[in-house]
């Protein structure tokens, strides 16, 4: 089954390791096979891995779009290792990430790591909260 995707005028995809524009119209692509997929707004560039937790993000990303991720397994488990420290209320997300990961399901890891994104903000929202108090 292939995997549709409108685009708007002007949007970004990732097709394996090709960037491709959509024209000044919407379009709609039916896309069949393997090759990783990312669309514009799910991609972090990485200067803006700006916070510990969307490194781990970046971190996944290239693990998805890369034919060899295991590269990235080592510097990966270092930084889950520092954010678990910092904030032991992450474990439950990296609990389900590493097991996509194990699985080879990049795709999925990277969709649990929003969440991962989502988590970080409110704790450090919190925190601002706590330091205005």
């Amino acid at each position: 089954m292939a995997l549709v995707i409108d685009l708007k005028p002007g949007e970004k995809i990732l097709i394996g390791k090709a960037v491709i524009t959509n024209d000044s119209q919407r379009t709609r692509l039916h896309i069949a096979g393997d090759a990783p997929i990312l669309r514009e707004k799910d991609v972090i560039q990485e200067d803006e891995a700006d916070t510990p937790c969307k490194k781990i993000y970046f971190l996944l990303q290239c693990m998805y779009i890369d034919q060899g991720p295991e590269k990235y397994h080592k510097i990966y488990f270092d930084h889950v290792r520092d954010v678990q420290k910092a904030a032991p209320s992450c474990l439950p997300f990296f609990v389900q990430i590493n097991e996509q990961i194990i699985q080879g399901h990049y795709y999925k890891a990277l969709k649990l790591a929003r969440e991962l994104i989502d988590h970080e903000r409110e704790l450090m929202n919190h925190a601002i909260q706590q330091d205005h108090q």
